[in-house]
C-alpha cells in the first residue's frame, strides 16, 4: 500500500464557531447545499444510507449514495461512497468504497477542519488513478465551498438580526 496514493488529506481553517462548523458538515440539508446535492428532508444517521441528487452543473444525472458511518457531535462524521461514481451505466454496488472523515478541532482563529479520504489502493485499477486524481481536485473545490458556505451564512444571519 502506498499512503500517497491511498490517502488524500486536506484542512482550513474556517473562521467561524465550531458548532456553526458541525452544523455544515453534519446536518444533511446544510451539508447538501455547499457540498452540491439536493438533500431536502434527509438526515445523516450512522448505520444509514443517506441519497441525493448531485446539483453541480454536468452531474446533476449522478445519484450521491453515502452510508453514515460515524457522528460524533462536534468532532467526527464520516461516511463511506464510491468515489467518482458517475457513470450511469457502471454498476458500482460490488466495488469497495473509500472512508471519507470530517474531523473537528478548536482553534484560536475559528475552527480547523481536517477531510481526509482512504481506501483508494482498494478501488479497482481501471478506476483507481481517476478516481483519485477526480476526488484529489474535488476535495480542494470542496473545501472552498464550506469556507464561503459559512461566510455567507455568518452574513445572513447578521442581516436578520441587525
Amino acid at each position: 500500500m502506498n499512503p500517497a496514493s491511498d490517502r488524500i488529506e486536506r484542512k482550513v481553517l474556517l473562521k467561524a464557531k465550531r458548532s456553526q462548523v458541525w452544523r455544515a458538515i453534519a446536518h444533511a440539508e446544510e451539508f447538501g447545499k455547499w457540498f452540491g446535492v439536493a438533500l431536502e428532508g434527509k438526515r445523516f444517521v450512522a448505520g444509514e444510507w443517506t441519497q441525493g441528487r448531485v446539483t453541480y452543473p454536468g452531474y446533476e444525472h449522478v445519484l450521491w449514495n453515502v452510508l453514515v458511518e460515524r457522528v460524533e457531535p462536534e468532532r467526527l462524521f464520516s461516511f463511506r461512497w464510491h468515489p467518482y461514481a458517475v457513470r450511469p451505466e457502471i454498476d458500482y454496488s460490488q466495488e469497495p468504497t473509500t472512508l471519507v472523515k470530517f474531523e473537528l478541532e478548536d482553534h484560536e482563529e475559528g475552527t480547523l477542519l481536517r477531510v481526509s479520504e482512504s481506501g483508494f489502493d482498494h478501488i479497482p485499477d481501471v478506476r483507481r488513478e481517476k478516481a483519485f486524481r477526480m476526488d484529489s481536485r474535488g476535495w480542494e473545490e470542496q473545501m472552498n465551498n464550506i469556507e464561503q458556505f459559512l461566510i455567507d451564512s455568518a452574513k445572513s444571519h447578521e442581516q436578520q438580526s441587525g
